[in-house]
């Protein structure tokens, strides 16, 4: 009797064990499948873009002026470098100085302080389409800016600003609080200990947001439409004249019979934002050692 109840245990312990096995063995493929078809359709995406628009790059298309018989993106390369220098020269030092008092200066547990984050997450999932409307009212209208490179600039700036202080708050929330408390038992006040200990520690997860948020400009296209004018014959002369971004000269190309240069100018954008996800990476890792060593 004893021995029939033991072989029926382990039978039982047995087939718990397989059916574990076939568990971990179903998700398992269940899973690389959805990373093989993720991975598929994005390859096939980039594959058709750099097919189709390789051919059609040249100098022309690149640096020469713009003609209706032979477009060029020169005006979108410049005005794409003056929305990049807009946006961040107003978003890092706001996004960095609200990160800052919001770890250093406040409590994390206070309702004041939840609320901020939960209303800082909840814009920056918000669509860019609202925060190209919100920029039409307020800064082409209301303000008077009129459609020009500086409204578009600082309604990206808007945008980005949410993300940036995300990333740089949780960047220094990693910074361990024993560094902070080494340096107040040195004699040093809490300026000094955020600016020398606080913020170099952080410096990786800062810079990294930074190069993500000149990403999403220049891939972003749904508020420009709204606050720039689309102008993508003529080089902007300044801040506040109207021009065109690479994202918005595809979107012009494809829509106005021009689908090589269309094509063309996606591999351009393509290349650049992969260039700066990969600068992205490069400088998280070379700061993350300089924290190392200096650790």
């Amino acid at each position: 009797m004893k021995h029939t109840a033991r072989k029926t245990i382990r039978i039982q312990r047995t087939n718990a064990h397989k059916r574990k096995v076939y568990k971990y063995v179903f998700f398992k493929i269940l899973t690389q499948s959805m990373l093989i078809l993720s991975l598929s359709a994005l390859i096939s995406v980039i594959v058709f873009v750099l097919i189709r628009g390789i051919p059609y790059i040249n100098t022309q298309l690149l640096f020469g002026d713009y003609s209706s018989k032979s477009p060029s993106i020169k005006p979108a390369l410049i005005g794409t470098l003056y929305l990049i220098i807009i946006s961040i020269l107003i978003a890092a030092p706001i996004g960095i100085g609200s990160a800052i008092f919001l770890t250093e200066y406040t409590k994390s547990k206070s309702r004041l302080i939840q609320v901020i984050r939960v209303a800082t997450e909840t814009l920056a999932g918000i669509p860019s389409i609202v925060y190209g409307i919100f920029g039409y009212i307020v800064f082409v209208r209301a303000l008077g800016l009129g459609y020009s490179l500086i409204g578009g600039g600082l309604t990206l700036a808007v945008m980005i600003l949410p993300t940036i202080v995300r990333s740089t708050e949780e960047s220094l929330l990693a910074v361990p609080f024993s560094l902070r408390e080494g340096s107040y038992a040195l004699g040093s006040s809490k300026v000094r200990t955020i600016f020398s200990v606080v913020l170099p520690c952080a410096g990786s997860g800062i810079v990294t947001s930074l190069i993500l948020a000149i990403g999403r400009v220049m891939s972003e296209s749904a508020v420009l439409i709204l606050t720039i004018g689309m102008v993508i014959n003529k080089i902007p002369g300044s801040f506040i004249s109207p021009g065109t971004s690479l994202a918005l000269n595809v979107y012009y190309f494809g829509s106005h019979g021009y689908p090589e240069q269309a094509s063309a100018t996606g591999v351009v954008l393509l290349v650049l934002v992969v260039s700066i996800n990969i600068l992205a990476t490069v400088l998280g890792k070379t700061f993350g050692k300089g924290e190392l060593v200096n650790g």
